[in-house]
Order: C-alpha cells, then sequence, then structure tokens
C-alpha cells in the first residue's frame, strides 16, 4: 500500500477532508471511501436525492484529428463501437481490446457539440488503467492523429433524481440535455463541459472543470440542502445495484464483451465487419456463445457474498465460479453479487449456491440490473 506522502490528490482533497471525509488510497490517489453520513445513508440519499462525487482521478484525454471521420476511423482500430456516427454533443460507452478481444479498459468518448471542435473527441477512462491506456492509444495513431492528455481538469458527478433540477440552478442547459448527450455548459460564469451520464443507474451528470475552479462548482452544489458528498464505498453499492462492471473485477483482459455481457457497446456495423481487434474470435462468440458468462446473483437471506467467493452447483463441491463483486444492496434491501458461470448455467432463475465465510448459501441468477435504472431519456 502506498505511503500517504506518495498518493496524488484531486483538487477536492482539502475539500473532502474539510467535510470529515475517510481518505483511503485508490488507485494511486489519496481518495474520500465515506463522509460522516456514512456509506448506507450516502447510497439511499443518492437514490433519493442527489449525490455529489468526486471523480477527478479518472483520467481525461482529447484525440485530436483533422476531421471526425479520421479521428473516429483511427479510434475504430482500438474499440468495438461505432464511432464514426457517433453525432455531435453524444457520448458512447466503449472499451479497448487486445488482440484476443479481451478488454484492456472501459472508457467514455464524447464528441464536441460545436463545429470548430470537429476532429475531437473526449476520453475519459479508469483511473488505474489511463497510464497504459494513453500509451496503448498514442501507439496505435496515424501521423495526422494525436492523443492529447489532460491534466489541469478536475472531474466530479452529481447523480440522483434531483441532480438535474440542482444543476439547472447553475446551468440552465443542463435541463436540455438527454441521456449520454454531452455539451459545453457556463456554470455559475464557469465554462465547464458536462455530460448526461454516471455510473450508479440514475440520472445525473459529470462535470469536467478547470483544475482551479473545481472546489467553487462542488461547494456551489453542496451549498444545495439536496446536495450530499458521497465517498467510493456508495459509489460501489450504487453501480453494483445498477449491474455496471468495474474494471479490474467484473471484466478485464481475460474477457470479452460478450463474456462480460457488454455488447450493447457494440453497434451493428462493427458487428457485421469485426474490424477491431480480436474480430474474429469476438465474432465467433456471438455466432455460438461462450464458455462462460457475466451473470447476476441474488442470494437467499442477508449475508452478502464478497469478490472471490465460490459459486457451486447446489449440493455438491463443484466449484463452477467466482464472485467478481458482491455486497449489500441498500435499495434493494438484500445482498447481490455478479460473476461468471457456465453459459448452460446462466438462464434467469438458475438456482446456485455461493459460499460465504464456509457456508453455502442459495443463490439464484437474476436479471441486471438489480435496481431499475433511470436516466432522463428525451421524448421521441
Amino acid at each position: 500500500m502506498a505511503e500517504a506522502a506518495d498518493l496524488l490528490k484531486t483538487p477536492l482533497f482539502d475539500l473532502h477532508v474539510e467535510l470529515g471525509a475517510k481518505m483511503v488510497p485508490f488507485a494511486g490517489y489519496d481518495m474520500p471511501v465515506q463522509f460522516p453520513l456514512g456509506v448506507m445513508k450516502e447510497h439511499l440519499f443518492t437514490r433519493e436525492s442527489a449525490g455529489l462525487f468526486d471523480v477527478s482521478h479518472m483520467g481525461q484525454a482529447w484525440l485530436v484529428g483533422p476531421d471526425h471521420a479520421t479521428t473516429a476511423a483511427a479510434l475504430e482500430t482500438l474499440v468495438p463501437s461505432n464511432m464514426k456516427e457517433l453525432k455531435p454533443g453524444k457520448q458512447r460507452y466503449t472499451v479497448l481490446l487486445n488482440d484476443n478481444g479481451c478488454i484492456i479498459d472501459d472508457l467514455m468518448v464524447s464528441r464536441p457539440l460545436a463545429s470548430e471542435d470537429d476532429g475531437r473527441l473526449m476520453l475519459v477512462v479508469n483511473a488505474a488503467c489511463k497510464d497504459n491506456d494513453y500509451k496503448i492509444i498514442a501507439a496505435a495513431l496515424p501521423e495526422n492523429v494525436k492523443l492529447e492528455i489532460v491534466e489541469d481538469r478536475a472531474l466530479i458527478a452529481i447523480q440522483g433524481p434531483k441532480a438535474a433540477e440542482v444543476m439547472a440552478l447553475h446551468a440552465p442547459e443542463a435541463a436540455e440535455m438527454g441521456f449520454m448527450e454531452a455539451r459545453p455548459l457556463e456554470f455559475d460564469g464557469i465554462s465547464v463541459i458536462a455530460s448526461r451520464s454516471g455510473y450508479t443507474g440514475e440520472d445525473g451528470y459529470e462535470i469536467s472543470i478547470p483544475a482551479g475552479a473545481a472546489e467553487a462548482v462542488a461547494k456551489a452544489l453542496l451549498a444545495d440542502e439536496r446536495v450530499e458528498s458521497i465517498g467510493l464505498g456508495a459509489r460501489d453499492s450504487l453501480r453494483l445495484e445498477a449491474g455496471l462492471c468495474l474494471y479490474g473485477h467484473d471484466i478485464d483482459e481475460n474477457t470479452t464483451p460478450v463474456e462480460g455481457n457488454i455488447t450493447f457497446c457494440m453497434q451493428k456495423r462493427r458487428k457485421e465487419a469485426g474490424d477491431f481487434p480480436g474480430g474474429e474470435r469476438v465474432l465467433k462468440q456471438l455466432a455460438e456463445g461462450t464458455e462462460n458468462l457475466r451473470v447476476g446473483l441474488l442470494l437467499e437471506g442477508r449475508a452478502p457474498a464478497r469478490e472471490g467467493a465460490e459459486i457451486r452447483v447446489p449440493g455438491t463441491e463443484e466449484i463452477i465460479g467466482h464472485v467478481t463483486s458482491g455486497g449489500y444492496g441498500p435499495t434493494l434491501g438484500a445482498p447481490v453479487a455478479m460473476g461468471y458461470v457456465p453459459s448452460n448455467l446462466a438462464e434467469i432463475g438458475t438456482e446456485l449456491e455461493l459460499v460465504v465465510r464456509g457456508r453455502a448459501l442459495p443463490a439464484k441468477v437474476a436479471e441486471m440490473p438489480f435496481v431499475a435504472q433511470r436516466y432522463y431519456r428525451k421524448p421521441k
């Protein structure tokens, strides 16, 4: 574990300390795991009102080329998503793939709204993976497309059913945005880049802010009684209830998008062409299925199964998989988990057992998300 002096600090570090956060090492940063409210109440507050998250440890970067077609084509050599047809002001979830079709990282890609930014794509990558991601991306780019790493910006997320009305008080245009839209906004006169997205299953925004203005934006949001600071603990339980993957746990360099059950990141044109790293293998899996598949798991009782817990065929000692994420779901009021099982045991309702503290507990394969996602989609 890194010494505190070796840890990086986000632009909101001093504010977290001021607010009484419990700080822990995470992905090389000193990050708040919880605030005085506590993980359970932070989780429920986010579901009921609006939670503010510091995600400045994530990597922000720009891909810059002469025009959108060129930049998108360069990115498509690394990911299985349709970037060429990503419209201005839109965002897309995708994955970086290695030559085996397995996942190096998952990331968000936004195309700026303004015509003068044609040829630019904004990337947000995971904190623990960003240095490796940048090396892989930069090495694969043609001469006329460059990777520009952003070091002087913070990133915060406001998530929950009241996030939009709070944001609209400071940046009225935010209310006009739909799910997975991105645009520049003026937040109390501060120029920011916002997307209507996040990783809790709730409506909300992720906001990229000049580092020097981050505390002002965070304090403006926290001044509203509908907003509370939320730490990594509740962020994890919120994304787990929403059935969302955590890189390095639920998906990694040994899993393909098909095995990870995230083929929604692959649009029709790319699925048909298979012109991405490991495409032949991924297309074969799409056609024929996979040996193992990520599934949701609901346990009987209240004891949660944590990462690494064995998944067994009921009444036997046969280990068929392991839990990749698990914990108590405060909104659901029950323990939830995700893990990989053989595809022939992945059907909803299949009875299994999870080993928790030496005891085999009954569980069933369940639909995800465990708690309904509430993203805001504009009326057609």
